[in-house]
């Protein structure tokens, strides 16, 4: 392996990937050693060097000075060991000392080659192996594979760990069995088929809206989990296409969704001069068909919010009207709403979905009966 070609390459690679030098130059010092005792049957202790500038590649077999050979049988004589495993975690072993001349160099005989040399101190000799380039760049390679990994994954987990329950935007890429892959740029999000709008078709390489409900990062690597049929879906359209809400001049209380369906969402201002029903609708409907036909064809209820919360019952309970409602328990949140004949059906709604889009969208158990069953119960409706 070319030494300046090596460095070369290695300093453009970590430019473009964003990873610092020094990372991989120890990752590979680590690695190399293990490779070069696994290559080459080494039972002594190595040390492997690679130089910065040149990017020249040298092992060194060091020994430690100890007094003699018969230190080990001195009573209660220890050593401490140090353990390094191939991310480079370190951990000291105490065990028995017992002389190695593989590790080992007595006093006597270290002082040969170093006059001045001391108990403890380690002498070295450089035993780099003619054919080692090979093993080295084999290394190298898986070492700078892993690092780019780790690299990515960390810049995908800075770019989106702050954006779960936001939307983005981007195309279908793949399509397996259970999901669809949209892909975000450095990563692809995952969009399970049981997360699109019922009855909406998904056309590969189209750009496609999505929801982010979850960010996680486990052993294989980061997991973003996509949605278009949740509720906070919604929620950030309104954002999208209604200004004022993006500027906060009308606000979201609360969204209740019934995916495919219909979805209810409750809008105020506190500027007395704003409707923020009529501005989530626009002009004709303008506004809100656009999020209409992003929802496929889904129906919306735009509700106003009400402090009062039987008036935001009754709101909620669009579109039935003539509705008389009675919070019973404020602590429990439920509340009684007694309507007419005639809007018994609205209220409820097609299996119940009206009424549990209300009680979703107000916080509040809802019980829905008619006038005559109200009178059954004691309750006197006075028009």
């Amino acid at each position: 392996m070319d030494s300046k070609e090596f460095k070369k390459a290695l300093e453009a690679l970590c430019k473009e990937k964003g990873i610092s030098e020094d990372i991989i130059y120890n990752a590979m010092e680590l690695a190399l050693t293990s490779a070069y005792k696994k290559n080459y049957h080494s039972l002594s202790n190595v040390r492997v060097d690679i130089n910065r500038d040149s990017g020249e590649i040298k092992i060194y077999s060091f020994k430690t000075v100890v007094f003699n050979e018969e230190w080990e049988k001195e009573e209660g004589k220890k050593e401490i060991q140090v353990i390094t495993d191939e991310e480079g975690n370190e951990e000291e072993i105490e065990k028995d000392f017992i002389f190695d001349d593989r590790i080992h160099i007595t006093l006597e005989e270290a002082r040969k080659i170093v006059p001045n040399i001391k108990i403890g101190e380690t002498i070295e000799e450089e035993v780099t192996p003619k054919d080692f380039g090979r093993v080295a760049a084999a290394t190298a390679k898986q070492v700078v594979v892993q690092k780019i990994r780790e690299a990515e994954r960390e810049l995908i987990n800075e770019e989106f760990a702050d954006k779960e329950d936001e939307m983005v935007v981007g195309p279908v890429a793949m399509e397996d069995v259970r999901n669809y892959y949209i892909d975000l740029g450095h990563t692809q999000g995952v969009l399970p088929k049981s997360e699109i709008i019922p009855g909406e078709t998904i056309k590969m390489g189209s750009s496609l809206k999505v929801y982010i409900t979850k960010v996680q990062n486990d052993s294989k690597g980061p997991l973003i989990l996509l949605s278009r049929k949740h509720y906070g879906f919604v929620k950030r359209l309104f954002e999208l296409e209604i200004p004022e809400i993006n500027e906060g001049i009308i606000l979201v209380y609360s969204v209740a969704r019934d995916a495919g369906s219909r979805t209810k969402i409750s809008v105020y201002s506190e500027n007395p001069n704003v409707d923020p029903v009529g501005a989530c609708i626009g002009e004709h409907g303008s506004r809100i068909n656009r999020i209409i036909e992003e929802l496929n064809g889904e129906k919306i209820d735009v509700v106003p919010y009400d402090n009062n919360p039987a008036k935001f019952i009754e709101n909620a309970l669009s579109p039935a009207k003539n509705l008389h409602v009675f919070i019973t328990d404020e602590k429990k949140k439920e509340a009684l709403v007694v309507v007419d004949d005639d809007n018994l059906s609205l209220a409820i709604g097609k299996k119940g979905a009206n009424v549990k889009l209300a009680a979703r969208l107000t916080h509040y158990r809802l019980d829905v009966k008619t006038k005559s069953q109200a009178e059954e119960l004691g309750i006197s409706i006075v028009e």
